[in-house]
């Protein structure tokens, strides 16, 4: 029993000479010259190993006499969750009526305006203005459907008035809405088919930029899809123009290491916002687990809220998607199907030219 404890004293040890941030909240360590206790991923100087005392708990550390770092205040909640908590605390701010600034976003959380700005992107992908744009669009879309008219649902949407609500609608829903109301009436999507190495390929586009990339295996099926995304808009095939323009989007789906530079239409919730800007920062050649993209947006129980954005991803591969596979490796459903998955993958691994 003593040496197995001894072994587990080391082991801890070990964590604490590499500050492992995986061991925080199993343990905490006391010095004896200072009688301070901290985490395990404290970045404090090291004490030598001789002064060093392990407790399974900040309770049994303060009974034993030790007092709490103020550097990474073992005492209080986990780093990482005050940083997720300031950013909740933001959110909850963001969906007032008032627009606040970054300065004062920053003030009501206790943040510096830059970290704060830093910290707001990195859990939820965004920054806190684009986070509001799409949360209001969420909500317009919402009580657009709700709402008997559009006055009363701008209203419920958090716009203080019409002329503010004028000035972000169109921004917020892609189109006007009345137009949206409509289900997206007089809206206009040009579109081409052409084939490409998975098969053919449909790429549309509104007034604002690339709004569908969907390979498939036929063209009526195609424009199938294209029609239950966009029931009531004019949908017209492109012209010499547009198709010599997409050639960039073929050249992406065919392998090729292209740079997609058209401007893109890409509307969605703010939580899906955050989630196909994090898959876009997934480098080719390399695939994620849905966990871990839940984890580097800061919502770790959030992977089937994960799954279910990358399952109402429109553009393939401009939002990689197919990068997502399950925690084992195993590949994990595709809109477009496992086999594009799996070809995919394969080719930007380089296992296929």
């Amino acid at each position: 029993m003593k040496r197995n404890a001894a072994i587990n004293d080391e082991v801890r040890w070990q964590a604490v000479l590499d500050r492992d941030l995986a061991a925080d909240g199993q343990f905490v360590f006391a010095v004896l010259t200072t009688g301070i206790y901290c985490r395990p991923s404290c970045r404090a100087r090291h004490a030598l190993r001789q002064n060093v005392r392990f407790y399974p708990n900040t309770s049994a550390a303060e009974a034993a006499g030790f007092r709490a770092c103020k550097r990474c205040q073992p005492d209080k909640a986990d780093p990482q969750q005050q940083r997720i908590d300031k950013v909740a605390q933001a959110c909850r701010l963001l969906e007032q009526e008032r627009t606040l600034t970054l300065d004062e976003l920053a003030r009501e959380v206790a943040v510096s305006p830059y970290h704060f700005h830093r910290l707001f992107k990195s859990v939820t992908g965004m920054t806190p203005r684009a986070w509001q744009q799409a949360w209001r669009a969420k909500t317009l879309r919402d009580a657009l459907k709700e709402s008997p008219t559009v006055t009363e649902a701008v209203l419920a949407a958090g716009f203080p008035g019409s002329s503010s609500f004028y000035r972000h609608a169109d921004d917020a829903l892609g189109m006007t809405a009345r137009q949206f109301r409509r289900g997206g009436d007089d809206l206009r999507v040009r579109y081409t088919l052409q084939p490409c190495l998975l098969g053919r390929c449909l790429v549309a586009a509104s007034t604002r930029g690339i709004c569908a990339v969907l390979p498939g295996d036929n063209d009526e099926t195609l424009i199938a899809e294209l029609e239950q995304m966009f029931p009531h808009a004019r949908r017209e095939e492109a012209d010499d123009g547009f198709r010599q323009q997409v050639a960039q989007v073929i050249a992406l789906l065919d392998g090729q290491r292209a740079t997609v530079s058209l401007p893109l239409d890409i509307r969605g919730t703010a939580f899906q916002q955050s989630v196909w800007q994090a898959l876009r920062d997934i480098p080719a050649g390399e695939t994620r687990s849905y966990q871990q993209v839940a984890d580097s947006i800061g919502k770790p129980k959030a992977v089937r809220a994960v799954a279910n954005a990358c399952a109402a991803n429109k553009l393939a591969l401009i939002v990689p998607c197919h990068r997502v596979v399950r925690q084992s490796g195993a590949l994990s459903g595709y809109r477009w199907g496992e086999a594009r998955k799996a070809a995919l993958l394969r080719r930007e691994a380089g296992q296929e030219r």
